[in-house]
């Protein structure tokens, strides 16, 4: 970015890495200066939950918010039921309008937790775009918005060539979606005053149609930025693990699983997580990122204090760093450990440490999980176990339950129901 932002928003974003492109950084910065701009971020409905794989976006939302502008978290409610391409090497599922409302209702959740939503001029509001699309003429729609595409330009898009060039089939179901996430954002202008779209670099081509959708058919200005994929200083994907998904809501995973894995992130990338997930100040940052050899532990201690607490609350993180402390420091169980409940008539006949280890999300199925024994990985109650046959008899869980672990980071509780 050659222009020297002004505004508030801009500011905050460029100085703490939020910035991959923007269609016009002067236009948006003096728009952003002159009155309250509403801006919004598309997000499709496959899960009851959205994953730390979002949450950059959802931190730009909230930074919106903070900056004395207007969030707008779009429910894909209709677009969800065609799934958009890019990214993508296969066609999406397709969901019931029920399966929809559901995750729809697991989204709010997260977004409560990050955005003050009202009636005021800078509260969050929710849109579902099922609201529009649901009731669009098939022939009016393309006669008055298809001619603003061309095939040859639809091409060019990365996640359209992406699809061709791996021969890998792109329907022409989700070949619309490009014209009706355009079309969104046109909606929401006129219906909102929208004027800003934001989204992850994947996102650019979606974002450019729209506003330059919206220019043709109602010669307003609107504007478009993306934030930088992420990935971690190894190179793996922001989100994933071994385990699965790093999921919002709590349903979806314990705080004490979520606060770990903040805990566990690389030396290299302590620095970039803190000025993209929190809210301390930059200097902060700096000083903790600068920390060398094992006091950088304790910059990540922070970093995952501060993240819980934006995501779960102050009191899920302050119980997580506890647990944390008694499990690694002191050799005990902790209250916040994920926890699997067994009924005594299951237990009867003894439980194999094989389901034991997949049930309570150690291994992510029998064979992982038998490797993980095999390599020395697996442990109950801290002691080493190599049999992969062990079965786990009603009496080896006390009051305070059986301890299991998979390595020196990852334990959870099993109880006896």
């Amino acid at each position: 970015m050659t222009h020297t932002p002004k505004s508030d928003f801009l500011n905050v974003l460029l100085t703490r890495g939020f910035i991959q492109d923007c269609t016009d950084y002067e236009g948006l910065d003096q728009a952003l200066l002159s009155g309250v701009v509403p801006g919004y971020i598309g997000f499709d409905c496959t899960a009851d939950s959205l994953h730390v794989g979002s949450l950059i976006q959802i931190m730009t939302l909230r930074w919106l918010q903070k900056t004395g502008h207007k969030p707008v978290t779009l429910m894909g409610g209709g677009t969800t039921r065609i799934g958009d391409p890019s990214g993508k090497d296969e066609a999406r599922q397709l969901l019931t309008p029920e399966k929809i409302g559901e995750n729809m209702a697991g989204i709010r959740k997260v977004f409560a937790r990050y955005l003050a939503f009202g009636d005021g001029p800078t509260d969050a509001l929710q849109p579902n775009n099922a609201d529009w699309l649901d009731k669009l003429n098939y022939i009016d729609f393309l006669r008055d918005y298809g001619r603003h595409f061309t095939i040859n330009r639809m091409l060019t898009f990365d996640s359209v060539k992406l699809r061709l060039d791996r021969e890998q089939p792109l329907t022409f179901l989700e070949f619309n979606y490009m014209l009706l996430q355009a079309y969104d954002f046109l909606e929401l202008s006129r219906r909102e005053g929208v004027g800003l779209q934001m989204g992850g670099s994947d996102q650019w081509g979606n974002i450019l149609n729209g506003v330059e959708l919206t220019r043709r058919v109602d010669q307003r200005q609107v504007f478009g930025l993306t934030t930088p994929l992420l990935t971690r200083a190894d190179g793996s994907k922001m989100g994933k693990t071994a385990s699965g998904a790093i999921w919002l809501n709590e349903e979806r995973l314990s705080s004490y699983e979520f606060w770990q894995f903040w805990r566990n992130t690389l030396d290299a990338d302590v620095g970039r997580f803190l000025r993209l997930f929190t809210e301390l100040p930059l200097e902060e940052i700096d000083r903790l990122a600068a920390l060398g050899g094992s006091e950088i532990n304790e910059a990540k201690i922070i970093l995952a204090n501060e993240v819980t607490s934006l995501s779960r609350g102050p009191e899920a993180a302050a119980a997580a760093e506890a647990t944390a402390r008694e499990v690694f420091e002191k050799g005990g169980v902790g209250d916040d450990l994920p926890t699997v409940s067994l009924p005594a008539a299951e237990l009867a006949d003894g439980v194999s440490l094989v389901q034991l280890l997949v049930r309570s999300g150690l291994a992510a199925s029998g064979k992982e999980a038998k490797r993980l024994i095999a390599e020395g990985g697996a442990r109950i109650n801290d002691e080493p176990v190599t049999d992969a046959a062990r079965m786990i008899a009603p009496e080896e869980i006390d009051a305070n339950g059986l301890k299991l672990s998979a390595g020196r980071k990852r334990h959870a509780l099993v109880r006896s129901a």
